[in-house]
């Protein structure tokens, strides 16, 4: 019988991409602790703002709008046991958060310590980290508001 030879190799397809004028927009807003939409085709706010809009797949320009800063949650789901590449390194809510005057909802974090204080419906408030970087993690996570 021939002995198996084996090689161990890393296959990977590295590239980089520019947050380009509305994503970077977006996160500009949240590194100055604000959240923004962008107005699509049929007047809905859109949170996160596309570039593109999801209806039509008309651009949809660059002009954002502040939503927020409250929200209401629309749908979560509780993790008990964060990894490590979690927002956060306590139990939390995944949440979509549909922000006051918009018609769209975002997915994050909800900082609510215990998930019976978690419910749809919940209004909730932007947290944001106190030393800004540029990224999404500016918004730390969301937490009640009542």
């Amino acid at each position: 019988m021939t002995e198996l030879r084996t090689s161990e190799t890393k296959l990977e397809f590295p590239y980089s991409r520019t947050t380009g004028p509305v994503i970077g927009a977006f996160l500009a807003g949240l590194r100055e602790g604000k959240v923004l939409g962008i107005k699509g085709a049929d007047g809905r706010t859109l949170v996160p703002p596309p570039e593109y809009d999801p209806e039509t797949g008309g651009y949809l320009g660059v002009e954002l709008v502040e939503v927020g800063p409250l929200g209401t949650v629309q749908a979560w789901a509780w993790v008990h046991d964060p990894l490590p590449k979690h927002p956060l390194d306590h139990p939390f809510a995944f949440a979509l958060i549909r922000p006051d005057g918009a018609d769209s909802a975002m997915l994050h974090a909800v900082d609510a310590g215990d998930p019976a204080a978690m419910r749809t419906g919940l209004r909730v408030r932007p947290r944001f980290k106190t030393e800004p970087t540029g990224l999404i993690t500016d918004l730390e996570a969301w937490e009640a508001a009542e």
